[in-house]
């Protein structure tokens, strides 16, 4: 498969499985269905709207045609009448999370190589692609972030991105790295749900004013 249906694949999946995570939260805080709505969508698509506008990408991906409001859409309708079903997933909420994250920080990534931007930054793109929308999703939920908390986050994209990035360096065709990159990804933020890795919280010290 050439790179641009492998990619748009890539993002199609990534886009379901964001919107899966942000209309499950959604479920879970008892909203109506309109606000399972507006959750799944505006956790498949802010990261991706936040990339695109830095790389000049615009209109975003998000708004050139229906297909990610279609698949938010239908992840909504999954979660409203499905979330008994998907439940049945130990910390569903952070699966589907964890497999957007892998998805979109390689798929990001790529895209601003595309567009010339530096790779160093490029992997900062894909980190905010990743991430952005399970960010918007929590503040939107009420509920601290998860990647400034919780088990290790965006060093599971940070390490997809450098295999990414690597590829790039080296010419190696980097749709024979993304599975394994997005794999690897998974399979950190998995193990850190799981056995609770966390980064080193700040030392304590005397509270200062602001």
């Amino acid at each position: 498969m050439t790179e641009a249906p492998f990619f748009a694949l890539v993002d199609l999946f990534g886009t379901l499985a964001f919107a899966i995570s942000g209309g499950l939260l959604a479920v879970q805080r008892r909203m109506d269905g309109f606000g399972v709505l507006v959750l799944a969508f505006v956790t498949a698509v802010f990261g991706g709207i936040v990339r695109d506008l830095v790389i000049g990408a615009v209109p975003p991906e998000a708004f050139r045609n229906w297909h990610d409001l279609g698949i938010a859409t239908a992840g909504a309708l999954l979660c409203f009448f499905g979330a008994r079903w998907l439940d049945r997933f130990a910390y569903p909420v952070q699966l589907f999370d964890a497999a957007g994250l892998g998805l979109f920080a390689v798929g990001g990534t790529q895209k601003a190589l595309q567009f010339g931007i530096d790779p160093v930054m490029a992997g900062t793109l894909g980190v905010v692609t990743g991430i952005g929308g399970g960010m918007l999703r929590d503040v939107l939920a009420q509920r601290q972030p998860i990647v400034l908390s919780g088990p290790v986050y965006a060093l599971a994209a940070i390490a997809a991105i450098v295999l990414v990035l690597l590829a790039h360096v080296f010419g190696v065709q980097i749709t024979t790295i993304a599975l394994p990159a997005i794999a690897l990804c998974f399979v950190l933020r998995v193990l850190a749900i799981y056995r609770d890795w966390r980064l080193p919280p700040a030392p304590e010290g005397p509270v200062t004013r602001e």
